[in-house]
């Protein structure tokens, strides 16, 4: 027994000693290799905006700017959409702050060729007249006096015709100022009338129509209140109720026809067509817009005789208010006030009647443009136009009217089948 092995007599066997930890090897524990974690694979995200309606009339709307409505473009002189009461009254006074030298200019040339024509005409048309009453007996002068009449009618019709002509200039001019401000041009003088001539032959044959039925209508009045004088008091004055009747009547008339065929001198420019097709087309697009395109006219027209009686009648009543303070006698003292009074109030005559005239042929093409949008869609073919014009493409006149839609060929008719054969 050694002495790791002895124990006390009694006593608990002794524990063997524990091993030597630097002699004994260390068991390590197994390598295991680390665990691949591969997260799980997604495909990654795909981000879709919401779909957003396009934008009104085709316009994108311009970088950063929200998307959604945006309003139409204005590149000229109307909005290009169908317009509201108060851009279709206020447009033609426009036309003349846009343009004024080529459309005030315009309307000035027809009013001064008007009064010249009258004035050349009438002047020694008068003073001949005078000269054959002051000389001619008193057995002579009934003579002289009817003659006088009928050649003053027969005068007359000279301004009338240059009357018509410059106005059926007017017109055509007005009509094309309107097309092309819309559209964003601006036109000078020369190129306005260049423009307006192409269809000047059209335009007098309507004018001269509607002056024709005017004067056929006064014609047959004044015919019938003639004869009726002559045959007597009574036939007189039922001449004169008739006539007013008759009057109220063809009033109504003519105010239903020239509000249905207002649109015609529009159409004769714009469309390159001739009176007959025009007639049609501006009674088709007024149809169903009668009292905004009368109620139209008719407002713009008092506005503007409103404004010339502002104008011209305190200058005539201060011209003569003062020569009655001059001369209260009558003696001839205030001739040259009164002189003055009427040069002043002829020349704002004529302004006047420049700007009534401008204003009003450029209200039936403003009319005619808006009736066409909101018929036709007509904005759309001038958003179209616009937008390729800006961009260098070639484009085609935004104005002519819509080609008819092509109408299918008649189905051939069905084959007959033979007839079975009958029996030998």
């Amino acid at each position: 027994m050694s002495d790791h092995d002895w124990q006390a007599p009694g006593g608990a066997p002794a524990q063997p000693p524990a091993p030597d930890a630097a002699a004994t090897p260390r068991s390590e524990p197994p390598a295991f290799p680390p665990p691949a974690y591969a997260p799980p694979a997604f495909p990654p995200p795909v981000y879709a905006p919401p779909p957003v309606a396009p934008p009104s009339y085709g316009v994108a709307p311009p970088v950063g700017a929200p998307l959604g409505w945006t309003p139409p473009p204005k590149p000229g002189l109307l909005p290009l959409r169908p317009l509201g009461f108060g851009t279709l009254l206020w447009a033609p006074f426009r036309v003349l702050r846009r343009n004024p030298a080529a459309t005030f200019g315009t309307g000035l040339v027809v009013q001064l060729v008007s009064v010249i024509a009258t004035l050349a005409v009438m002047v020694p048309f008068m003073v001949f007249v005078f000269s054959r009453i002051d000389s001619a007996s008193s057995a002579d002068a009934d003579a002289v006096a009817s003659g006088a009449v009928g050649g003053f009618v027969l005068l007359m019709l000279v301004p009338l015709a240059l009357s018509l002509v410059a106005s059926a200039f007017l017109q055509g001019v007005m009509v094309v100022e309107v097309a092309s401000g819309t559209l964003g041009e601006r036109l000078g003088f020369g190129a306005l009338w260049k423009r307006a001539a192409k269809r000047i032959w059209p335009l007098l044959g309507w004018t001269a129509m509607i002056t024709g039925a005017l004067l056929v209508v006064v014609l047959a009045f004044v015919l019938v209140i003639v004869l009726a004088a002559l045959a007597g008091t009574t036939a007189l004055i039922v001449a004169i109720l008739v006539t007013i009747l008759a009057g109220l009547g063809i009033a109504a008339l003519t105010a239903w026809l020239g509000t249905k065929l207002a649109l015609v001198p529009s159409v004769i420019v714009l469309e390159g067509v001739g009176v007959g097709a025009a007639m049609r087309r501006s009674w088709r697009l007024t149809g169903g817009f009668f009292w905004r395109t009368f109620g139209t006219l008719v407002l713009v027209g008092v506005l503007l005789n409103l404004a010339s009686q502002v104008v011209v009648q305190p200058v005539s009543l201060i011209g003569t208010v003062l020569a009655a303070i001059i001369d209260p006698t009558g003696s001839g003292a205030a001739v040259a006030v009164t002189v003055v009074t009427m040069v002043i109030t002829l020349i704002l005559s004529l302004l006047i009647g420049a700007i009534t005239a401008v204003v009003q042929a450029a209200l039936v093409a403003v009319i005619y443009i808006d009736l066409r949008m909101r018929t036709e869609a007509l904005d759309l073919d001038l958003v179209r136009h616009v937008e390729q014009r800006d961009a260098g493409l070639p484009v085609t006149d935004p104005y002519r009217a819509p080609a008819p839609a092509p109408t299918a060929p008649p189905a051939p008719p069905a084959p007959v089948p033979p007839a079975a054969p009958g029996p030998a």
